[in-house]
């Protein structure tokens, strides 16, 4: 297949993580867009059998800080439109509800960390999300939310948050990032220290008992997508 994985930081730490490893292990070809660094855009959506959307620094509605944005959730929109099979990380999960007509903004509570996620009766059917335990400690790091798009099916949420998401039979949305490796989160503690809501300390130890898990979780979940990508084209 060929995937485009959009990322908005171009930084090794950055990025698609183990979503981005594993496309290439798989044997598929791995294009990237990098909309903060590259203005001429990747190609026209239905040229890619599956697009996958990870996080970043900035919120879903700063268009005025980062013009991109708009031809971003135009793309996204587009994608959508001619049902390119699609998946969302954290502030991909919002700018895939942007571009469907949701609203997105501030949570109420940000999560930053590790926080429980639980499916519901629709997720654990899900033939994508439905990889994961009904129950699990997910990494988080974000401030805004989304609204569900006119039609989704929510599948998990925290305490907090609406946690993921399907539009149609093509689309999904995670609001957790299950694609973090362990460089990825070395980066962001030091980076992010500030934003901890504990000792960084406390935040690593955590880390060092969850992550072997959480990366076998997050495997799965890509792996879940791409084979029902593979299997539309």
């Amino acid at each position: 297949m060929r995937v485009l994985s959009i990322v908005h930081d171009g930084s090794s730490t950055g990025g698609g993580g183990l979503f981005e490893d594993l496309v290439e292990q798989r044997g598929d070809r791995l294009e990237r867009w990098v909309t903060v660094a590259d203005g001429t855009g990747p190609d026209a959506p239905t040229r890619y059998d599956a697009i996958m959307v990870f996080g970043g620094a900035m919120h879903p509605d700063q268009d005025a800080e980062h013009p991109w944005l708009a031809d971003e959730a135009s793309f996204l929109r587009e994608a959508l439109e001619r049902e390119v099979p699609l998946f969302g990380v954290c502030l991909g999960s919002q700018l895939i509800a942007r571009a469907a007509g949701a609203r997105v903004g501030p949570a109420e509570v940000a999560e930053v960390g590790w926080h429980e996620v639980e499916l519901n009766d629709a997720g654990v059917g899900d033939p994508v999300v439905g990889v994961l335990p009904r129950r699990l400690d997910a990494f988080q790091w974000h401030y805004y939310t989304f609204e569900l798009p006119p039609g989704a099916t929510l599948l998990a949420r925290s305490r907090a948050a609406r946690q993921a998401y399907r539009l149609g039979e093509r689309t999904w949305g995670i609001q957790f990032h299950a694609e973090v490796t362990r460089r990825m989160l070395d980066s962001w503690f030091v980076d992010g220290a500030a934003e901890l809501p504990k000792p960084a300390d406390e935040v690593r130890r955590e880390t060092d008992a969850l992550l072997g898990t959480w990366n076998e979780h997050g495997r799965r979940l890509c792996g879940a997508f791409l084979d029902y990508a593979a299997a539309s084209a």
